[in-house]
This record gives C-alpha cells, sequence and structure tokens, in this order.
C-alpha cells in the first residue's frame, strides 16, 4: 500500500506545471553588439568662497581649576572678536576642549613622573563666509589670546552647479573615450547601457598656519587660488 501511494506522488509531482523562467530571474536586456565600459572624470575650476579655521587657547597652571578658568577668561575674548567682526554665532562651533596633567620626571633620582601643572586647551571651528577678511580676523584673534590656529580649509559653499557641469564633462570625455575603441574596432557608438557615478573631489589641501602667544602678524592674506571640482563616472555603451 505504501510503495502504491509513493508511486502516486511521484506521478502527481511530474504532472504540475514547471514554474516560468521569467518569475524566477530578472530579464536582461539583449546587447546584439559589443558591450564597452568606460572610466572617465569631468573636472571643473572654481574660485574657493569660505574657509574653514580652527582657533584655540591653550593655558597651563598649577592647578586644574586655575588652567580652566584662565582658559575661559581667554576664550570669552577670542569669541568677542569673532563677533565684533561680524562672524555670526551659527559660523562658530566648539571643537574640542581638553584638560590633562603635565609631568616631569627627575631624572636623576629615576622616579615616577611628577604632576607640576595642568594644560587646558579649547577649540573651535570657524566659517569665514569672506575670504578676504580671513586675515585681517587673524590677527585679531591672536592678539585676543587665540594661541593655537590651524588651516585653513578653502572650500565651494554651494558646489552643486559645478558638480553638475562636472559630470556632463565626464559624461562627453567618456563618449569620446568609446568613439576611440569603436574606430579601432570597426563599430560604431551605439546605446547607453548604465551610467554609475563612483565618486567626486571638492577639496583642497589644508594650508597650515600656527600661532604663538604675543604673536600678531603685521598682514596676514589668504590667497584662495582656484580648486578643482571633479566627478567620476563609469559608463558602460554598446558597440555596434
Amino acid at each position: 500500500m505504501m510503495r502504491n501511494l509513493t508511486v502516486a506522488l511521484l506521478l502527481a509531482a511530474v504532472a504540475l506545471p514547471a514554474a516560468p523562467a521569467s518569475a524566477q530571474t530578472q530579464p536582461i536586456a539583449a546587447i546584439s553588439g559589443t558591450r564597452l565600459d568606460v572610466v572617465a572624470t569631468g573636472e571643473v575650476m572654481r574660485v574657493p568662497d569660505v574657509a574653514h579655521i580652527t582657533a584655540g587657547v591653550v593655558t597651563t597652571a598649577p592647578t586644574a581649576t586655575a588652567a580652566l578658568e584662565q582658559n575661559a577668561r581667554q576664550m570669552a575674548s577670542v569669541r568677542q572678536a569673532l563677533r565684533n567682526a561680524g562672524i555670526a554665532d551659527r559660523d562658530i562651533q566648539t571643537s574640542a576642549i581638553n584638560l590633562y596633567p603635565d609631568y616631569r620626571q627627575d631624572e636623576r633620582t629615576g622616579g615616577n613622573p611628577q604632576i607640576v601643572g595642568y594644560r587646558a586647551s579649547n577649540e573651535m571651528t570657524i566659517k569665514f563666509r569672506d575670504i578676504k577678511s580671513t586675515g585681517k580676523i587673524l590677527d585679531a584673534l591672536v592678539a585676543q589670546g587665540a594661541n593655537q590656529i590651524n588651516g585653513p580649509m578653502l572650500a565651494i559653499d554651494r558646489p552643486e552647479q559645478a558638480l553638475d557641469e562636472a559630470r556632463v564633462a565626464a559624461l562627453a570625455s567618456a563618449r569620446a573615450r568609446a568613439e576611440i575603441y569603436a574606430r579601432a574596432s570597426g563599430k560604431k557608438v551605439g546605446r547607453i547601457l548604465s551610467i554609475s557615478e563612483t565618486g567626486n573631489v571638492n577639496m583642497l589641501p589644508m594650508m597650515r598656519m600656527r600661532a604663538q602667544a604675543g604673536m600678531v602678524a603685521d598682514s596676514t592674506s589668504i590667497d584662495p587660488g582656484q580648486q578643482a571640482v571633479s566627478v567620476t563616472l563609469a559608463v558602460s555603451f554598446e558597440l555596434e
């Protein structure tokens, strides 16, 4: 009886219609020619219109409380100098606050290091929307007690239009390269099968400057120069 039931189940399974292949796999567009994959970069130049600079105060004192209090007083003067220069609060952001001990080791005795004081640091990131005035404001910050200044990082505040121009240039470069391969192989460039944006670049190396306590520059100038905005595309063509 069991054997007859098994045979019946097998026959029923064979009689079931097979599932259509289209229900299991996605349709793939037919390519009648040759597929060519090209990677190309488009680049446009722009003058940076904003600068990001990190400015801060480092203070030392025999006690942690004294170091923090002295630091707070100097930072208050630095913030006021920024406001007097017309820098909006939205363009000033605290980036780091640190307090750590200063050690000294007696090399004659070889004993454990001893705490001889404390060092407090407070840093803020400032966005300058008028690059021409950056140098003058930096001089004012140093005069008000800022003894740590790093930057600037120059950037384009609204790079969308420049990026779109770079995308158009990248696609034109990809097609021009495809034409070269097509001529070399006796074919012509057909339709675009796919476009993929692999990344974009919108930055310049940061210029470094370091302010020391009591130093006021006679004339600190920032030259924006030009900045490359680039987009890289991976494009697939059909060669016919």
